[in-house]
């Protein structure tokens, strides 16, 4: 009976550790691809086509999650420079390409960014 155990206990560590050594491989791989991505290099704005918003952002609830969520996606869109936004102030400020972007369609991405009725953009000025 003893023996039985033994073995018993021998094939399932050996079935665990093989299985925390896959795990490992795998998350080795996913860390590899993830460093090997290219970040995304913005295109050149000619000075002529440069346009600055400031609008105010209602419904933020934290720096961390509502503020930098929304910065990181104003600064994921085509044509913006730059996106800073303030969770103290509720203030955006916004420079992009008034060729491919307009004021509107980063109150759209803003809005859009919650479940369309959290954020809720005003005061916008360009």
């Amino acid at each position: 009976m003893n023996f039985t155990k033994s073995i018993a206990i021998i094939a399932l560590s050996s079935l665990l550790f093989a299985s925390c050594k896959d795990n490992k491989t795998e998350a080795k791989t996913e860390t590899a691809e993830t460093e090997t991505a290219a970040p995304k290099v913005k295109k050149e704005i000619a000075a002529a086509n440069l346009q600055t918003a400031s609008f105010t952002i209602e419904g933020m609830t934290c720096a961390e999650g509502c503020a930098a969520t929304i910065q990181d996606e104003l600064n994921g869109l085509d044509g913006v420079q730059t996106a800073k936004v303030d969770f103290d102030k509720k203030l955006a400020t916004v420079t992009f390409d008034k060729t491919v972007q307009t004021p509107e369609s980063l109150t759209k991405v803003v809005q859009a960014t919650g479940d369309g009725k959290t954020y809720k953009v005003l005061n916008m000025k360009s």
